[in-house]
């Protein structure tokens, strides 16, 4: 390989948005062009790349050095013509939706914070909520990066091993760009409704999640109501929204998920409509999120089991709720990437966020992935979770694949770190 010999500043790697996690990463280089991540990436024994570090465990630690992107040009190429943009690995989906939405296109989804990037985003399938809607990772075309001698890569849809680079937990090399899937620009809803009995959103899942374009529902998991169900309508599918939902009543002033938090972080409510960027995401992109004073765990689960989940939930609701803040139910629509949360199923999603307290969180974790063992629940990559790897590997059917695909594009391990060797994906 060839590349500049500029040198990339560096930092010490700090913490992760939570601050739950310290970071044993010697040093966090700072690259300010593709020349510089080159070099940095080829004259490193060991490196990872950190994103905006909303993820609550070490998948982003180095038992070398780690890098950031964040100091690189932000690029957003879009082609309306093919329904495509290319799209630089660090850029928030706050900054990369305005972006779309200036040349009059638009993502199907968006997750609740739009302040992660791209590429952290993608590689652990974050999603957003809709039956007919795949998580992040589904948007993607192509994916660009950076190997471990240095060397730029691009693998495409269609090609053999994308199903395997897409969601890859970093494992294949440093991600510096992604083409993505975009929509002509679109218009949404949102309202929020109160006082969904658990007896009703049983009896009637279906209707519940189809009940809009997007779907969230919200629950402590104790009493015999939900809290809150959000419906977010693509104002094209239909103009008004009912002003109850089987019993539940529409909100007359805005809310948000946890009573605590100023409403004002939320995006606009009340049935008003909006581009799409700003009613998707639960949270306003105006508001950038402080450090959090949270703990996040996610379990995933084939659509035929959520009712038996449900119940299962609700049984634990007395042993946890004292640490919840709140848990979301969402759902989100099958895909074939191989370690995608989504592969080949239809998938809801429980989200939980839990108070700041990790002893008493990991002690719920696992009590929680016991109970729910029987579903074969799949975690999210970057959440807290106790899952082994002899459990995660019989959890997606092409896992050794994915094993294999790592092991010959890294066989030098420059990738791997703690994380990916106790999930099993790479060896020590």
């Amino acid at each position: 390989m060839s590349t500049s010999t500029t040198t990339s500043s560096t930092t010490a790697p700090g913490v992760n948005w939570a601050r739950n996690y310290a970071y044993s990463a010697g040093t966090l280089h700072r690259p300010t062009s593709l020349d510089e991540l080159r070099a940095v990436v080829a004259s490193t024994g060991r490196v990872r790349a950190v994103g905006t570090r909303h993820c609550f465990n070490d998948i982003a630690d180095s038992p070398g050095d780690m890098v950031t992107l964040e100091d690189l040009p932000t690029e957003v190429e879009v082609d309306s013509a093919a329904g495509s943009a290319r799209v630089s690995a660090a850029t928030s989906y706050g900054v990369l939706a305005q972006r779309l939405q200036d040349s009059g296109a638009a993502l199907a989804t968006m997750a609740s914070l739009p302040h992660i990037s791209v590429a952290g985003g993608v590689s652990t399938a974050t999603h957003g909520s809709g039956d007919g809607t795949q998580n992040l990772a589904g948007a993607v075309r192509a994916v660009e990066l950076v190997t471990a001698d240095g060397d730029v890569r691009r693998v495409e849809r269609g090609d053999a091993e994308f199903p395997g680079s897409v969601v890859a937990l970093g494992s294949l090399g440093i991600v510096t760009h992604l083409e993505l899937d975009v929509l002509p620009t679109y218009e949404v809803r949102q309202d929020v409704y109160s006082g969904l009995s658990f007896e009703a959103f049983a009896a009637n899942f279906d209707a519940v999640t189809s009940a809009a374009y997007s779907v969230s529902v919200y629950t402590n998991w104790i009493g015999s109501d939900t809290t809150q169900v959000w419906l977010k309508t693509r104002v094209s599918d239909s103009a008004d929204a009912p002003t109850e939902l089987l019993g539940a009543h529409r909100a007359s002033e805005p809310l948000h998920p946890l009573p605590e938090v100023d409403v004002r972080n939320a995006t606009e409510q009340l049935g008003i409509p909006g581009p799409w960027h700003e009613r998707l995401p639960h949270f306003r992109f105006s508001f950038a999120p402080s450090n959090g004073e949270e703990l996040q765990v996610e379990y995933l689960v084939a659509r035929e089991n959520a009712l038996g989940v449900i119940a299962a939930l609700r049984d634990l609701g007395p042993s946890i709720a004292p640490l919840l803040h709140m848990c979301e139910i969402r759902t989100v629509a099958a895909d074939d990437l191989w370690l995608s949360s989504a592969y080949q199923r239809d998938t809801v999603a429980f989200h939980f966020t839990y108070k700041q307290r990790q002893a008493e969180v990991i002690a719920a974790v696992a009590e929680v992935e016991a109970a729910l063992a029987p579903f074969d629940v799949r975690p999210h990559w970057g959440k807290l979770f106790a899952a082994s790897a002899d459990r995660l590997a019989t959890l997606y059917p092409r896992f050794d694949d994915m094993r294999a695909l790592v092991a010959s594009h890294d066989p030098g391990r420059k990738f791997a770190n703690a994380y990916t060797d106790r999930i099993g994906l790479t060896h020590p």
